[in-house]
């Protein structure tokens, strides 16, 4: 009887069937990499044996979010500012033939990593408690604090050896955390009938994202600074040519497009297609697909009856000495009145039949985290939000031109990493 009161209360709280169980199951250990982390002990919370009753346990399963919220070191870390860095400092830095130049790298990240970890679980602590009690939040949040308790624990680096364990570290890291961005549209999805004000949540999501990628970007470089690759400073491209970046993730479209319809649009590229500037294709390898993606989705699916008979998708790049822009321009339909002031937002209903299919949805998974990088986002409609707060995060913007009954163009513009200007910081 007392369960099912229990239970009841957790319910009206607005747990859901999900949390109840979460915080009621009669386990005897939290499930998640939390246990060890907190006063270097591996039993932080009492056998079940030697609780009475179930209002207990929950008490007990309700210290595992609580204790996420009460942790000194993270808290003062949070209130440190992060040192952001140019790509142009990045780039000119320079290689030592000793090694030296690894070793820096090392020792920033070493310093930097924690601060800008605790900046978001910070981020996470201010949610709606409601919200962030949603266990696939809840574990994106554990995901964070078990990486920073791990990267401030590390010990000073020294020497190679001491790098070579860190830079172990950190690749492990970025496995692990590949799955974020779905998981936060998963956990937010799940939670959205308790979402009241969305503008908090768009900014959480603006910052966690934009965040992830900068610490993405920042690890990913120093990894990439091991490699012998003439044409790369660690993750920047000397001479990157915005028209080959762009055919290889036209190839991935298609292939994609052509599994679930059949067919797909012919894509023409012009404008400055010769160009070739210093620039970092990590962010754009995250936002061309999904760009590309929408282009052609929109134009296959108004040309249902005629898909072997479609318009082409025509890419246009303009260089110059502040910013480059890239105009995808597709004959889809247009985007409808109705939502056009909507397509920026953070959707957290299930996105179209076609995005969800499990069958592309596997493809998808399979083509996009062969590389190095996570795959770009898809489904939960957030491809097109995430990429315009990448798009700002690098100091550019991401905007759409719709013609109802014609198609829509989209521009991408991105500021140069040495060109006129401020750049944009990592």
């Amino acid at each position: 009887m007392r369960r099912r009161v229990t239970s009841g209360a957790l319910e009206m709280l607005g747990c859901g069937p999900r949390m109840s169980r979460l915080l009621m199951a009669p386990t005897t250990k939290i499930v998640g990499p939390m246990s060890a982390l907190e006063n270097g002990t591996s039993e932080r919370f009492r056998s079940t044996s030697s609780i009475s009753s179930y209002s207990e346990l929950a008490r007990e399963r309700s210290k595992t979010v609580t204790s996420f919220y009460n942790q000194s070191a993270i808290d003062a870390s949070a209130e440190k500012a992060s040192v952001r860095l140019t790509p142009a400092t990045m780039l000119y830095a320079g290689k030592s033939p000793d090694g030296q130049h690894i070793l820096s790298s090392a020792k920033y990240l070493h310093k930097e990593l924690p601060v800008r970890i605790a900046h978001r679980i910070k981020g996470f602590r201010s949610l709606p408690f409601i919200i962030g009690c949603n266990p696939t939040i809840l574990q994106v949040h554990e995901l964070y604090i078990r990486a920073y308790h791990m990267l401030s624990d590390f010990p000073a680096i020294k020497d190679q050896e001491t790098e070579a364990r860190y830079s172990k570290l950190i690749q492990q890291l970025l496995d692990d955390h590949k799955d974020v961005v779905t998981m936060l549209a998963e956990g937010f999805r799940e939670c959205r009938k308790h979402i009241q004000d969305e503008g908090l949540v768009r900014n959480f999501l603006d910052t966690t994202l934009t965040s992830r990628l900068g610490i993405r970007m920042l690890a990913t470089h120093h990894l990439a600074l091991h490699e012998e690759n003439p044409d790369f400073v660690g993750i920047i491209c000397r001479r990157l040519s915005p028209k080959k970046i762009i055919e290889k993730w036209v190839d991935f479209a298609r292939r994609l497009c052509e599994h679930q319809y059949g067919n797909s649009p012919r894509v023409r590229i012009n404008g400055h297609v010769a160009a070739r500037f210093p620039f970092i294709p990590l962010p754009l390898d995250y936002i061309l697909p999904e760009l590309l993606k929408n282009a052609m989705r929109a134009t296959m699916e108004s040309h249902l009856d005629t898909p072997y008979n479609v318009p082409d998708v025509v890419v246009t790049i303009a260089n110059n000495d502040t910013d480059f822009v890239i105009r995808i321009s597709d004959r889809g339909g247009g985007i409808p009145h109705s939502i056009l002031e909507k397509v920026m937002d953070y959707h957290f209903s299930t996105a179209e039949e076609s995005a969800q299919n499990p069958r592309m949805s596997n493809l998808f998974n399979n083509i996009t985290n062969s590389g190095n990088q996570s795959g770009p986002m898809h489904g939960f409609g957030f491809g097109l939000p995430t990429s315009r707060a990448y798009a700002e995060y690098l100091g550019g913007s991401l905007s759409l031109q719709s013609m109802q009954g014609i198609g829509t163009d989209v521009y991408l513009r991105l500021r140069h990493i040495d060109g006129k200007g401020e750049s944009f910081r990592v």
